[in-house]
């Protein structure tokens, strides 16, 4: 899939190029590929990777996280584009994710809504326990949006 221009790609890794994922996802929390089923989009920049966004399959869930874009690529649409490419891999079913809340407006662009804590899957909602059912004071805002059949 082309991106916005002739030097930028937008793609699903391969689990072979994670790695690179994990790179980017240093600046981000130390987050690591984890997870058996998982999924990677990322964008790239003249061969670099400059944004990417997750998607998990939890048992009962489908979870978008790790959408980052680096700080020497932000600004260019690139998270955007990366969210943009798993919600058209990923989309058909019910996608939930943790926004920060500076993001909410951000997320609802792609048909996320706000959600109720107690309405996320059990184990998607347990990654957040350390809320204790505070997530608004955890800076975080529970999201889902719809799958498109």
């Amino acid at each position: 899939m082309a991106g916005t221009g002739p030097d930028v790609v937008v793609r699903e890794l391969k689990h072979e190029e994670f790695r690179l994922a994990e790179k980017l996802w240093e600046e981000y929390r130390g987050q690591k590929n984890d997870m058996p089923e998982e999924r990677v989009f990322a964008v790239f920049e003249n061969g670099n990777i400059a944004a990417t966004a997750r998607c998990t399959r939890h048992l009962d869930g489908l979870e978008m996280d790790c959408v980052f874009s680096s700080e020497r690529f932000r600004g260019r649409g690139y998270a955007r584009l990366a969210v943009q490419a798993l919600i058209d891999a990923c989309g058909s079913e019910q996608i939930f994710i943790h926004s920060t809340i500076v993001l909410i407006s951000f997320y609802k662009t792609f048909g996320f809504v706000p959600i109720p804590e107690d309405k996320l899957p059990r184990t998607i909602r347990e990654r957040f326990l350390f809320c204790f059912g505070e997530m608004a004071g955890c800076n975080v805002c529970p999201m889902t949006r719809q799958g498109k059949a």
